[in-house]
């Protein structure tokens, strides 16, 4: 189907919400977008009254359904980039972790190499690379191996950046450590400086803003927490215009109030929801590797042997529904944190990241519980 029809759907795009009206694909992208019933020819694709967002756009992603992008296995990103179609994720960010320098260099070779075989349609689109680590604070690794944390320097980020080919478009770091400073002054202009495993202060967060940082690693977790009289990473995420903010939406990396408080302080233009996944998403529990360290799946969480949390099995479709219940928010306003405000962050925003016409037909269907019944990737439908 080159060319055909999706109707009956309630459509979510940048300025309002059509009730009740159709979008047309044409060659994998938007072509249409009108109110009414469509009384055409086209093949038709009927929503059956459901919604019809922009896909999503996850910008932390390490791993899912059995795989992860520091296994530098071809085989093993291309099965991800499929089966994420399956959660409503058109394109995300392949998200290395804390390792040695070889096996970053390995998984950032493999992951552009995949890139630039990616068969569009077919899978989700990895739209660059989050470099989490190895550039952060010893005093809060979290789940990163703490034996392999170094200090950034300018010439370590773009010795990383070549082997990327430029694909590096966010970075987790601690601010407060030598070399973060001088590394931020250089290089804010060409890749986002996200805030997270850190130690930093109130005001060495700001400073870090007046410096070009932009984003909070997801929030809450592995940094300095909000007091009454040393407000920490967290109230600089709050209070910060400048900036935007990640979150987890499991209920488990966060207390749902303080999601809630995070997106009344924020709004639905500064924060991302992402998943932070690691391989067991969409697997048995049982035990996994992160990182090389082993991680235990029981239900919903996944941990280390210490209890500490080791990235989620969240998909981003069931992240939405959790935010929908966690803000007391609804689809109309909460659309735009699962893919809007990646596109625009990552300058994609004019092909990418809403539904209007002349955009990527990277589309999907959910019920009124964010169940995924379809995917369409460049045009190319998948129902599920």
């Amino acid at each position: 189907m080159s060319k055909y029809v999706i109707t009956n759907g309630k459509i979510y795009t940048e300025t309002h919400v059509i009730e009740q009206g159709y979008l047309v694909v044409e060659d994998g992208k938007i072509s249409e977008i009108q109110e009414g019933q469509y009384t055409g020819e086209l093949e038709q694709i009927d929503a059956k009254g459901q919604n019809v967002l922009p896909g999503f756009i996850d910008i932390h992603i390490h791993g899912g359904y059995g795989e992860d992008a520091m296994d530098a296995s071809f085989e093993g990103l291309k099965h991800l980039s499929e089966q994420l179609l399956s959660e409503g994720t058109t394109t995300f960010l392949a998200t290395t972790m804390t390792q040695s320098d070889a096996n970053i260099e390995k998984a950032l070779k493999n992951i552009v190499a995949y890139q630039a075989q990616q068969q569009r349609g077919e899978a989700s689109e990895i739209g660059g690379i989050h470099l989490e680590g190895p550039f952060i604070s010893e005093h809060k690794v979290g789940a990163q191996n703490p034996e392999f944390v170094q200090r950034p320097s300018v010439n370590k980020i773009q010795h990383f950046q070549e082997i990327a080919q430029n694909q590096i478009k966010i970075i987790t770091f601690a601010p407060e450590v030598d070399g973060a400073r001088e590394t931020l002054n250089a290089l804010h202009d060409d890749i986002i400086f996200s805030m997270g495993h850190t130690v930093a202060t109130f005001d060495e967060a700001n400073e870090a803003v007046e410096r070009g940082a932009k984003h909070i690693t997801h929030l809450y977790n592995a940094a300095t927490p909000f007091t009454h009289r040393d407000p920490g990473v967290f109230g600089a995420a709050w209070t910060n215009e400048g900036l935007n903010t990640e979150i987890i939406g499991d209920g488990i990396h966060s207390h749902p109030a303080s999601v809630q408080i995070a997106y009344k302080q924020k709004g639905n233009e500064h924060m991302y929801l992402i998943t932070d996944a690691m391989r067991a998403k969409g697997m048995q529990d049982g035990e996994y590797d992160l990182g090389g360290q082993n991680v235990i799946v029981r239900g919903q969480e996944a941990r280390l042997a210490s209890g500490a949390l080791a990235g989620s099995i969240l998909k981003m479709n069931n992240g939405l529904y959790n935010l929908m219940n966690f803000t007391h928010d609804t689809l109309d306003n909460l659309w735009r944190v699962t893919s809007l405000n990646q596109a625009i962050a990552l300058n994609i925003d004019d092909h990418k990241g809403s539904l209007a016409v002349g955009k990527d037909a990277d589309i999907v269907i959910v019920d009124n519980k964010i169940k995924v019944n379809t995917t369409i990737k460049a045009g190319t439908v998948h129902n599920y």
